[in-house]
């Protein structure tokens, strides 16, 4: 590691890692639509054009002890970010600065589907987490677009070759494209999709990270390449940013309340946009979204559309709203045992479970215990489409030759 200038963060105390929990008893098979990695110190290596080989993203090491990923002359605070499974609860305020202070799950794919072992998890979709922001934009906005272009392709090659290539049958591969060039984003979607990858992530609500919003035909280019490929767009929520919140407010607690309200509007907004309408193949999922705000969005479509005429503006004469919403977007529950009840409006085929690994959310060791909880009252072939068969057929992801229940 490069010593660089003290930058006056003082690095967290914190407790050291729990011994691994024990094996947990697998009563279903489990395709989780949203978990998380951290990407090794060593992902750009050797990936990255030569006349860029020296401005990779590179980990250092400051003086007060964290490692933190360095971009553009820009330190990135993200080496553990919300890593906090494996960690006692009195330290998951606290974000591990560290790669020895997170489960080598996080970052060591190995070791990754060890853990995925051990909570009972056959697959996996991954979100990217340190240098590249949640949906991978961090990349968009380089002072050097050619270098970020560069950095998106070096990082897709990696979790291909990488983190999918040893173990194609338990991880799904979503992948990051070029959110400031339209047209050079959907030509890195077409290349993915051309060698395996069957998901991409975006920021949920775009306009919030400088970029146009999602009315704009600017995102056209995008939009069709993941129509035209089966690409799964996944909209994980706070990829753009959390929810604004007044002065003085419990930053922690009201932000992760008012997580499920984010997911809510950004889906409205992705309805509205009329690109679903617009293209009727398009696969979206609201990842780590919930599902009990999606029948009273449900209902409250019906009503603008019938009742109140308030949705006149919908491009789409054969398909209402609601009937678009069912076609096209995907809902990942991550416990929901309140409003599991509602899924027969929301559409028990559009419905998707979630462990949210190595998150403070996250429900590993014990999401089959979870899903057992929320989900073992329910008819068994319902139980199969949540736990796996739906996301199996989102992803066109394999499953197991004997599938539980």
């Amino acid at each position: 590691m490069v010593k660089v200038v003290k930058l006056g963060i003082k690095r967290p105390v914190m407790g050291p890692l729990l011994p691994d929990p024990e094996k947990r008893e697998v009563k279903y098979t489990f395709v989780s639509s949203d978990d998380h990695l951290l990407e090794p110190p060593h992902t750009f290596e050797g990936r990255m054009p030569r006349k860029f080989e020296d401005q990779a993203p590179r980990v250092i090491e400051t003086e007060e002890g964290h490692q933190v990923w360095m971009f553009e002359d820009t330190p990135y605070f993200q080496i553990g970010f919300m890593c906090v499974a494996g960690r006692a609860k009195e330290d998951f305020r606290m974000e591990p600065s560290r790669y020895e202070e997170v489960r080598a799950g996080c970052y060591d794919i190995d070791e990754r589907i060890k853990d995925m072992d051990l909570g009972g998890i056959w697959a996996s979709v991954n979100f990217p987490s340190g240098v590249t922001g949640f949906a991978g934009h961090l990349f968009s906005e380089a002072k050097d677009q050619e270098l970020g272009l560069a950095c998106v392709r070096a990082w897709n090659d990696w979790l291909f070759e990488e983190w999918h290539g040893a173990y194609p049958d338990r991880i799904i591969p979503l992948g990051i494209t070029l959110l400031s060039d339209p047209e050079q984003g959907a030509a890195e979607i077409r290349r993915n999709a051309a060698r395996g990858f069957t998901a991409v992530t975006l920021p949920e609500q775009p306009h919030r990270l400088g970029l146009p919003p999602i009315f704009n035909d600017y995102w056209d280019p995008i939009i069709r390449a993941c129509a035209e490929t089966g690409t799964v767009l996944n909209l994980h929520v706070g990829a753009a940013g959390f929810v604004p919140l007044p002065p003085e407010a419990p930053q922690l607690e009201l932000g992760a309340t008012m997580f499920e309200a984010l997911a809510l509007s950004a889906c409205a907004e992705w309805l509205w946009s009329t690109y679903p309408a617009k293209y009727p193949d398009l696969k979206i999922a609201m990842s780590e979204g919930g599902i009990g705000w999606v029948a009273m969005l449900m209902d409250r479509l019906d009503n603008i559309m019938s009742r109140s005429g308030y949705g006149q503006g919908w491009p789409d004469s054969k398909n209402s709203p609601s009937d678009v919403l069912r076609r096209n977007f995907w809902f990942t529950a991550l416990e929901d045992k309140s409003t599991i009840g509602t899924r027969y409006r929301i559409g028990v085929e559009n419905i998707l479970f979630e462990s949210d690994y190595p998150h403070g959310d996250g429900t590993w060791p014990d999401t089959q215990e979870v899903m057992e909880d929320v989900l073992g009252d329910l008819p068994v072939e319902e139980i199969r489409m949540i736990s796996h068969e739906n996301a199996a057929h989102l992803y066109r992801h394999p499953l197991p030759k004997v599938c539980l229940p």
